[in-house]
């Protein structure tokens, strides 16, 4: 029987879906700059010799704008490690602000509850003679002592 991976292999090696192809080619070029970047770039794609790179902010456009040569080398760099992506090929870099973004939604409902270790040891000497307030000493203590 078939696995998944082996049948879209076979997908994406026909001739149709050579788009897909590219497309993983980008994904790794992205993948392949600083964080802030891959924050920056919403998506990319060439077009005759041209690469074209959309940015989420408008504040961005300036800071590529001047690192145009490092986005040249990298996708160089890609296309010449990297047998599937020979084609890409960019003389130039265009950049400009797009409202349109890939979208990769992280579901809501995995919350993160940060858990910490309790460092007290509860070993505190009790020097009030009021008994509600020892009361409480000790309760205080339990609790410290459950959460170790």
């Amino acid at each position: 029987m078939k696995n998944a991976s082996l049948i879209l292999s076979h997908l994406v090696s026909q001739p149709q879906f050579k788009s897909l192809k590219r497309h993983a080619c980008y994904k790794k070029f992205i993948s392949l700059l600083g964080a802030k970047w891959q924050k920056a770039i919403a998506f990319v794609y060439i077009r005759n010799e041209t690469l074209f790179v959309a940015i989420t902010h408008p504040g961005f456009k300036m800071e590529l704008h001047y690192n145009r040569d490092l986005l040249k080398s990298v996708l160089t760099q890609l296309a010449s490690l990297d047998a599937e992506c020979r084609e890409l090929k960019a003389n130039e870099v265009i950049i400009f602000h797009s409202k349109y973004r890939t979208i990769i939604k992280e579901s809501a409902d995995e919350t993160t509850v940060p858990y910490y270790h309790e460092r007290a040891t509860g070993d505190f000497a009790l020097q009030n003679s009021d008994e509600s307030l020892a009361e409480k000493f000790e309760k205080t203590r339990s609790l410290i002592a459950c959460n170790r």
